[in-house]
């Protein structure tokens, strides 16, 4: 049976060859590269992340941080101020879980050691102009490249920020010291909203990056 060391040979110098190609291939179909927790966990926060942003959007649109950005009715969730209260604090509790339950697992099992580390600048520098150029192979589907591995951590980042910011702005006065770590209830808000506009940037950057590579999609689904 192959094991994700097996499939992970080093591409070629100057490129991967046809017959690096084709025994890779071969590789993957009986690599199992993302485990079943993984692909729970993708799925449910995928999942949570929708509702919660689109949920947000209502929230928002009760009392806009910027008069002059507001969200059509037609993407967001909840129908109303109230309603939407419902759908996001019902919803907190799954990312919030799931989140815990993400990360602990990365953690104990030391793949976010593995896969997300290390990570350079010159590698990130390096990947982020290829991929601008669109040069960045995708042939290697159990690595990540720098951009991938930074990518990622931000967004690992950017939820427990979203979830501090909101608890700050959720409970204010239950969280002082959030609430001034946050530089007050209105620059939590803000906070909020700008962590929540990086996360929904990285979901559409995600979701264009998975059409250009279907392949991944699969991998996220059977595990190879």
């Amino acid at each position: 049976m192959f094991t994700n060391e097996d499939a992970a040979w080093s591409r070629p110098a100057g490129g991967p060859s046809m017959c690096y190609l084709i025994n890779h291939e071969i590789a993957l179909i009986h690599t199992t590269i993302q485990p079943a927790w993984i692909r729970i966990t993708h799925w449910i926060n995928a999942l949570a992340v929708v509702l919660m942003v689109t949920s947000g959007w209502q929230i928002y649109d009760a009392s806009p941080i910027f008069p002059a950005l507001q969200f059509p009715s037609v993407i967001t969730l909840g129908g109303w101020l109230g309603g939407a209260l419902q759908w996001h604090f019902a919803v907190m509790w799954m990312l919030v879980a799931n989140f815990l339950i993400y990360v602990g697992l990365n953690i104990a099992s030391g793949r976010l050691r593995r896969k997300l580390l290390p990570i350079s600048f010159k590698s990130l520098a390096t990947d982020l102009v290829a991929a601008l150029r669109g040069t960045l192979g995708h042939e290697d589907l159990t690595r990540y490249n720098a951009v991938q591995k930074f990518a990622y951590l931000v967004v690992i980042v950017d939820i427990a920020l979203l979830i501090v910011s909101g608890l700050a702005v959720w409970k204010s006065v239950q969280f002082p010291l959030l609430r001034t770590l946050m530089g007050g209830y209105d620059n939590a808000r803000v906070v909020h909203f700008v962590a929540m506009s990086v996360l929904v940037a990285f979901f559409v950057v995600h979701v264009v990056m998975v059409a250009l590579v279907p392949r991944s999609l699969l991998l996220m689904i059977r595990g190879r």
